[in-house]
């Protein structure tokens, strides 16, 4: 029997706690990767790693927006496992607020909202930069947004940090080649508490203005980071939409 597409790589997923982050930890573990989940939260990140398919995992509290915090995981997961292969960067955070309201959107929302979902990506990628580079084979997986596209996210400053998203795979794409390949992957509307407040009306709503008359579930979100790293290996510095044909509306 052939070996597992992802056997013997680490891969460190920020926010490995979420929707996103535990189904993209999930995939790549069944692929043979050893998973480092990620979050705020010790006793949370232990319990998500500890429902991983069997592996040589590894739970982490990590602050995307802390810096410091970033590069003593980076030393951590070297301790453990002596390299890093793959960084998904699931972690983020945003606050529904109607465009329209310019007052409610305050510079410290904005600040908060920049240094989690932009800031803190970059932050990660520069902390694990050496070691992804010093497997060979290094791949960098953002999760981006329709948002940064269309801008109809939640508010206007999570719109413009997951355009911002979209700019640093084309830079990254190119500075860090070869040796690392730096992807989006980027939803619509998925089934998960992220934006705090969408509830199940506002997920039929949006189930019937998407082309493939459905709303995206996490595992959708997983398959193509999964694509990622085993199928799109021709690919860097550029954005992978799955969102069932939202955009296009």
């Amino acid at each position: 029997m052939s070996a597992s597409p992802l056997s013997g790589k680490v891969a460190v997923i920020l926010g490995g706690t979420g929707s996103i982050g535990f189904a993209a930890g999930e995939t790549l573990a069944r692929l043979g990767a050893s998973i480092v989940l990620t979050g705020r939260d010790a006793d949370k990140a232990a319990s998500a790693a500890a429902a991983l398919p069997a592996g040589n995992h590894l739970a982490a509290v990590a602050e995307v927006a802390d810096s410091a915090s970033l590069r003593a995981l980076a030393d951590e997961v070297i301790r453990h496992y002596g390299r890093v292969d793959m960084l998904v960067n699931t972690a983020g955070f945003t606050r529904a607020i109607p465009h329209g309201d310019l007052d409610a959107l305050d510079d410290a929302l904005i600040d908060e909202l920049f240094a989690i979902n932009w800031r803190g990506q970059f932050a990660a990628i520069r902390a694990f930069a050496p070691h992804l580079r010093a497997s060979g084979d290094g791949l960098v997986v953002n999760v981006g947004s329709i948002a940064g596209r269309n801008g109809q996210g939640s508010n206007v400053a999570y719109c413009a940090a997951k355009a911002g998203l979209d700019v640093m795979a084309m830079s990254l794409g190119r500075a860090l080649a070869p040796q690392i390949r730096v992807l989006n992957v980027s939803p619509g509307v998925v089934d998960s508490a992220f934006v705090p407040g969408r509830d199940s009306s506002f997920n039929e709503r949006a189930a019937r203005t998407t082309p493939l008359q459905r709303i995206g579930q996490a595992q959708d979100v997983a398959d193509a980071i999964a694509a990622c790293a085993t199928s799109l290996r021709f690919a860097t510095g550029t954005t992978i939409v799955v969102d069932g044909g939202r955009q296009l509306g």
